[in-house]
C-alpha cells in the first residue's frame, strides 16, 4: 500500500478521472494512470485495471438499454489477441519503459481526441480498434481511445453505455491474462479496494456535471492536464 501522502494525490486522481469518465464516458484510465504510474510503478497496470474494470458497473446500472451490442461484437473479436499481446509486454517491460508506454499513450489519446479524428463505424475498423485497445489496456490501462474514437458521434448514454460494456468485458479479459502470466499482485488489488471509495464519488460527481458543464471548455481543460501528466512522466521516465 502506498504511504497517506502518495495515497491522498491517487485518490484525487481516481474522483477526477471518474467524474470525466462519467460525462464524456472515458477518463479513468487516461487521468489516473500517469499519476499511478508517476508515484508507484509498481502498481500498474493492475490498480487501473481493476478500477476501470468495475466502474462500468455503475455506468451500466442506468444506461445499459443503450448499449450497442452489435459493434462490441466485432470489437471483442480484436480485444482477444490484443490482450494476449498486452500481456507479452507487461512480462517483458521494465518500469521505466511501462512508464514511456503510459506517456506515449495518452499523448497520442490526446492527439486524436483533440483533432476530432472520425472514423466508420465498419466491422474491420472495430475489430482493429479492439486489437489496439486489447494491446494498450492490458500493458498500460488504457484501452478507451481507439473504440471512443468509432463512437464519438453517437449519443451520450450510447458512448458510455457501450464503452462501459467493452471496460467491464475488456477488463476481465486483461485480468484474466495478467492473472495466468503472474503478472497481478495482492497489494495492487488491496490498493484498488482502497481507492473504489473514491470512484465512486467520482460518478456520483459526474451526474450533475454532466447536465451542467459546458462541454466544450471540460475537454480541453481535461486533455491539457492528461498531456501534462504524460509529458512529466515521460520525463520522469526518460531521465530516471
Amino acid at each position: 500500500m502506498p504511504g497517506p501522502a502518495t495515497f491522498a494525490v491517487l485518490a484525487a486522481a481516481v474522483v477526477v478521472g471518474s467524474l470525466v469518465q462519467g460525462t464524456v464516458g472515458i477518463g479513468l484510465g487516461l487521468v489516473a494512470a500517469p499519476v499511478v504510474t508517476l508515484l508507484d510503478p509498481g502498481m500498474m497496470p493492475g490498480v487501473m485495471i481493476w478500477l476501470t474494470s468495475v466502474y462500468p458497473v455503475l455506468t451500466l446500472a442506468t444506461e445499459w438499454r443503450a448499449t450497442d451490442w452489435r459493434g462490441l461484437r466485432w470489437a471483442f473479436a480484436g480485444r482477444v489477441p490484443g490482450t494476449a499481446l498486452g500481456v507479452l509486454v507487461v512480462s517483458l517491460a521494465s518500469a521505466r519503459l511501462l512508464g514511456v508506454l503510459v506517456g506515449v499513450m495518452v499523448l497520442v489519446a490526446v492527439l486524436l481526441t483533440w483533432l476530432v479524428v472520425r472514423l466508420p463505424m465498419r466491422p474491420s475498423v472495430l475489430a482493429a480498434a479492439g486489437i489496439v485497445s486489447g494491446v494498450t489496456g492490458t500493458a498500460t490501462s488504457i484501452g478507451g481511445p481507439p473504440l471512443a474514437l468509432i463512437y464519438q458521434h453517437v449519443s451520450g448514454p450510447r458512448l458510455r453505455a457501450t464503452m462501459a460494456a467493452y471496460f467491464l468485458g475488456g477488463g476481465v479479459l486483461s485480468l484474466a491474462g495478467l492473472g495466468i502470466a503472474g503478472e497481478l499482485r495482492s497489494g495492487q488489488a488491496l490498493t484498488a479496494l482502497a481507492l473504489a471509495p473514491f470512484m465512486v464519488a467520482g460518478f456520483a460527481l459526474g451526474g450533475p456535471v454532466r447536465r451542467h458543464v459546458d462541454a466544450g471548455r471540460t475537454r480541453a481543460a481535461v486533455l491539457v492536464v492528461c498531456a501534462f501528466s504524460a509529458v512529466a512522466l515521460l520525463v520522469r521516465s526518460l531521465v530516471g
